[in-house]
C-alpha cells in the first residue's frame, strides 16, 4: 500500500526568486514592476497554496498594512502571473484556482468535489505511464496536468454519520 510519502513533491532548484523572474519577465515586455504587482507577487509567493482572485484580494485587505490592490490590477497580474510561468491556473467548479508553477516538481491533483480541497500528488508511475504512452504515439511529452474528482475521506465520513442518523 502506498504512502503519502510515497506522493511527495519534493523540490526544484530555480536560479531567480520569483520576484526576479517577474521582473525580468514584465522588461520584456515594457512594462514596469509597479508597487502594486511586486506586492501582489510577494504575498502570493509567501506561503503555497491554492486560492483564487477573490482570496488573494481579501488576504492583501486583512495584512497589518491592508494592501489595498484594486479588482482589475490583481486579475491582470494574475494573468501576467500565469503568462511569466509563475503560476499555473486550473478551472475548478466554475471558478479559477491558482497555484505555483515556478519551483515546482510536476505534480497531480486530487479535487473533492464536496467540499472543493485540492490534494497534491507526485507519482512516478504516472510518469512512467506517461511517457510510455507518448513513446508509443512517437510523442515527446514536456508535461500534462491530471485532476482526480470525487470525495475525500472527510466528506465520506459526514456523509456515511449523517446518513446513519437519518435511519435512526
Amino acid at each position: 500500500m502506498a504512502t503519502a510519502a510515497d506522493f511527495s513533491l519534493g523540490k526544484v532548484a530555480v536560479a531567480l526568486t520569483p520576484q526576479e523572474r517577474f521582473a525580468e519577465f514584465l522588461q520584456t515586455r515594457a512594462k514596469r514592476i509597479t508597487r502594486q504587482r511586486q506586492t501582489i507577487v510577494e504575498h502570493v509567493f509567501s506561503h503555497h497554496e491554492h486560492f483564487d482572485a477573490d482570496q488573494l484580494l481579501a488576504d492583501l485587505h486583512k495584512t497589518p498594512e491592508g494592501i489595498r490592490a484594486s479588482r482589475p490590477t490583481v486579475y491582470r497580474t494574475l494573468t501576467e502571473l500565469v503568462d511569466a510561468g509563475l503560476l499555473k491556473k486550473m478551472d475548478l467548479a466554475g471558478r479559477a484556482v491558482y497555484e505555483h508553477d515556478y519551483g515546482y516538481p510536476q505534480h497531480d491533483h486530487l479535487y473533492c468535489n464536496s467540499c472543493h480541497i485540492l490534494i497534491e500528488f507526485s507519482s512516478a508511475e504516472l510518469n512512467r505511464i506517461r511517457e510510455a504512452v507518448a513513446n508509443q504515439h512517437h510523442f515527446r511529452a514536456q508535461s500534462h496536468r491530471l485532476i482526480i474528482s470525487g470525495v475525500c475521506a472527510r466528506c465520506r465520513s459526514t456523509r456515511s454519520k449523517s446518513r446513519h442518523q437519518d435511519r435512526v
